[in-house]
């Protein structure tokens, strides 16, 4: 699933679009413009995805929970 290359963690292909999936869905009313909100939230499901976070629902509740402090944080 994932390997690390001087001490970051990169992942396989498979993993890497089950991830952009994730933040497909969390992000479906966000405007790809909103780069900012979006960063933050991909951080933060690439950063349980690390931890070892590998459901769905878990890794979309993660990016739920960060877009809704994302919203905060830009306004």
């Amino acid at each position: 699933m994932r390997f690390s290359l001087l001490g970051h963690f990169m992942f396989d292909t498979a993993t890497t679009a089950f991830l952009r999936a994730v933040l497909d869905v969390v992000c479906e009313s966000v405007s790809r413009s909103e780069t900012g909100a979006r960063v933050h939230v991909t951080s933060k499901i690439l950063e349980a995805a690390t931890m070892g976070e590998v459901s769905p629902e878990g890794l979309r509740q993660v990016g739920r929970e960060a877009l809704s402090h994302a919203a905060t944080m830009w306004r």
